[in-house]
């Protein structure tokens, strides 16, 4: 019985393990995956909760669903705590719980902070990949928060990118960037918002505006553009006049009109509903993605639920093979 009662405990997955096992590649693949299991109808997202909860000046919230292709069920508990970076901790505090979708019995708990980054820079990683052109060569940062990092990392795996420009709000952050960037073995330049646009080829946008950043007469023929950082309703960071010019994709329709950068467009009447199409459709081979090298597209990432649990399914498969997880009994 006890045995039994062993093999049934929960998975414990820390912060640290968390980023020790699961990497970019792991991330992309478990994202791309996902995407396309969404697309094909055998994952599916539930409604999101997401409330201010008067306190903090904090936004809580949970998101979960099904993913019956990978086999994952759960839900990622968390939210957006603004004044945390003063105390020494990110922005961002959320846990993963994965449960035996046979059983309902709850399997695992996944530190989901690390991960939050991580599968997030993947969505835009997968938005550049296949819908970015193949000859892009300036990457544009708009943001330099603690995501922009996981986001740069990411993207220049994608194309040949032989230069960053970037800006951000508050400048005194950018260096963060640049440092990564000379890492990385790639010139840094610090720019306006205007010049980013002016110079890339590809554009990320990780912020969290409540207005427009990037404007329609700034970008150029042919500019892939992934948005990241809207997902809550009247949050902002590129002119609707930009989304409606653009071919549109996302991670999900529903939240995309919902709580993501195309819900001013498509509120105003500028954007159908039925011109975004989910990325899933491009991964599977049923839209082409790009058509013309002087299409602008843009990635409207709203992150949804499917992708926690698919990194944070990832990590504990991979915790539990290296023994780097605690099982405990509830």
């Amino acid at each position: 019985m006890k045995d039994v009662e062993q093999a049934q405990g929960i998975l414990i997955v820390g912060e640290e393990a968390c980023a020790e096992l699961v990497g970019r590649k792991e991330a992309f693949e478990a994202v791309e995956a996902v995407f396309g299991a969404m697309a094909s109808g055998e994952a599916r997202n539930f409604p999101v909760v997401r409330e201010a909860i008067g306190h903090a000046d904090a936004l809580y919230g949970f998101k979960s669903g099904f993913d019956k292709a990978g086999m994952v069920l759960g839900v990622k508990a968390g939210g957006y705590w603004p004044g945390n970076a003063d105390k020494g901790l990110t922005n961002h505090q959320s846990t993963v719980c994965l449960f035996d979708p046979d059983t309902g019995r709850l399997s695992a708990l996944v530190g989901g902070n690390y991960l939050t980054a991580v599968r997030t820079a993947a969505s835009s990683a997968v938005s550049i990949a296949h819908l970015a052109r193949k000859d892009a060569k300036v990457l544009g940062m708009i943001g330099a928060g603690h995501q922009s990092t996981f986001q740069l990392r990411a993207a220049v795996e994608q194309r040949t990118f032989e230069k960053v420009v970037a800006w951000n709000p508050h400048p005194d952050m950018l260096p963060r960037l640049g440092a990564v960037a000379e890492e990385l073995g790639l010139p840094f330049e610090a720019v306006s918002a205007e010049e980013v646009c002016a110079q890339a080829d590809a554009i990320i946008t990780i912020t969290s505006a409540f207005e427009p950043l990037l404007l329609k007469d700034w970008v150029r023929p042919g500019t892939h553009i992934a948005c990241m950082g809207t997902d809550t309703k009247g949050k902002m960071e590129v002119d609707p006049a930009l989304v409606a010019a653009a071919t549109v994709f996302t991670d999900e329709v529903a939240q995309s009109i919902s709580l993501g950068e195309a819900q001013h467009a498509v509120a105003s009447g500028a954007l159908s509903p039925d011109a975004i199409t989910p990325i899933g459709a491009v991964i599977n081979g049923a839209h082409p993605g790009r058509t013309s090298e002087t299409e602008i597209t843009l990635f409207d990432g709203t992150g949804v639920g499917l992708q926690d649990l698919a990194v944070a399914s990832v990590a504990a498969r991979l915790a539990e093979e290296g023994g780097r997880a605690t099982r405990v009994a509830l």
